[in-house]
This record gives C-alpha cells, structure tokens and sequence, in this order.
C-alpha cells in the first residue's frame, strides 16, 4: 500500500446480523481502521479503549471501524465478541477478517493492534503497528490532529 493512494476493497465477515459496509460507504469522512484480537493484551488494554475515544471526541468528524483478524490463536464465538463489546464499551462497528486474516496480510498489517488511517478520499494517509501510549497512539493521535485540521478547513471554504 502506497500513501495517498486508495486501499483496497477489505473482504470481511459479519459477527453480529449487521451488514458489512464497504469502503466507498466511508467516503466523505476520515476512517480509522484498527486490526485488532480478543487475544491480544494491547488490543484490549490500550487500542480499544483509545478507538472508543476517538469516536467519543471527534464522532461527527471520523469514523472508526474494527476488524477483527486471526493470524494465530482460538476461533472466538458470538457470544465472545458480545461481551467483549460489553466490557470494552466498544462504540464503533467491527467485523471479522475473511479466511482468518485476508484483509490483515492484504494491508501490510505488522501485527495486532495494528492501525490504517485514510482520508475523506480513501486514500492512505497513516498505517502503523503499536499501541504503546508514547509511541504508535501519540503518533496516530497527530497524524488525526492534522487530519481532522485539514478536513475541517475544507469544509469551512
């Protein structure tokens, strides 16, 4: 993936009965994808809990989409995902990877929780593996910054 360049299509599963959007259903605002595994300490200590703030902040201005992907590790039931969104409070839609991590490899994803942030375009503007507060999420939190800075004036003029 290249950036300011279109992503391509995720291929993804439903987990609830919810439909699974595409991307050009994303356009017109920003969107934040976060890889993420219920397995996965960082995943649910850091990066779920910072994808609830930024929706919870800036709602109206980006939109936050999870994906759940399996590269290792158990298969998760309904019922996982049900008391997982009970108990991380998650306020965003999230999905899981066709064929346990098609969309993860096709993204280039290092690992979970991993981060792709695209612009009202769709293209590509931040991708990065991490949830450490003084690295990955202070990083994503300026390339948001600048995003949501940029996107608003075009929308002031």
């Amino acid at each position: 993936m290249e950036l300011n360049q279109p992503i391509p299509e995720w291929n993804l599963l439903p987990i609830f009965s919810e439909e699974v959007p595409s991307l050009k259903d994303f356009k017109g605002k920003p969107l934040l994808i976060l890889f993420f595994n219920l397995g996965c300490p960082g995943c649910k200590g850091r990066a779920l809990p910072y994808a609830n703030r930024v929706v919870v902040e800036n709602g109206e201005h980006i939109k936050v989409l999870g994906i759940h992907t399996r590269f290792e590790g158990p298969e998760y039931e309904v019922s996982d995902f049900e008391k997982a969104k009970e108990d991380y409070y998650i306020r965003f839609p999230f999905f899981k990877d066709a064929n346990l991590a098609e969309t993860f490899h096709s993204y280039e994803a290092g690992g979970t929780p991993h981060w792709i942030l695209l612009d009202s375009e769709g293209k590509l503007v931040y991708s990065i593996f991490g949830s450490d507060p003084n690295n990955a999420l202070l990083r994503l939190d300026l390339k948001i910054g600048e995003l949501l800075d940029v996107s608003q004036k075009n929308e002031n003029e």
